[in-house]
């Protein structure tokens, strides 16, 4: 089942979770945010550059799932973007906040016990074999063919990590 909304934040997530994923009690639950967190960010609706706001609410999520589904089994992915953006002033502001952002759930997946899936290395993998802009359009909006990537990414992650 995907709850996935666009346009999804942290904060997003927490106010729904109870009823998009909770009460649904899954045995595997895949969360993928953080890259609508950056662009409040950039957008100046959040003044989160470091991450510590994203960090807090994503931890208080997982902890809560853990508490209320402690057999659930969590799969992380990071944040990622590669540089297409239609504003190429921006992109490199960009890649160091997504990166930031991404270190933060590396950091949240291994506290919590939780599978990672890599999408910034498999995306950067992929742009050394065509062009960035083949596998995402507009820095962060992935192509089908970069959703292919990074389901790929997704399957690897989860049939190669143990079962916790």
């Amino acid at each position: 089942m995907n709850r996935g909304i666009s346009g999804d934040t942290v904060p997003k997530l927490a106010a729904r979770w109870e009823r998009d994923a909770l009460d649904h009690q899954p045995d595997v639950l895949s969360i993928l945010v953080g890259v609508n967190d950056v662009a409040e960010v950039m957008e100046g609706r959040s003044g989160d550059a470091t991450g510590q706001d994203f960090r807090s609410g994503y931890d208080q999520l997982l902890k809560r799932t853990r508490a209320e589904l402690p057999e659930v089994r969590l799969v992380l992915g990071e944040p990622f973007y590669l540089p297409t953006s239609p504003k190429p002033a921006l992109r490199e502001l960009w890649a160091t906040r997504v990166a930031t952002y991404a270190a933060v759930v590396r950091e949240l997946a291994d506290a919590h016990d939780a599978t990672l899936v890599p999408c910034q290395r498999a995306l950067d993998a992929a742009a050394g074999r065509a062009p960035a802009s083949h596998w995402i359009w507009d820095g962060i909006h992935p192509t089908y063919a970069g959703q292919r990537v990074l389901a790929d990414a997704w399957i690897e992650a989860v049939s190669t990590s143990p079962v916790s």
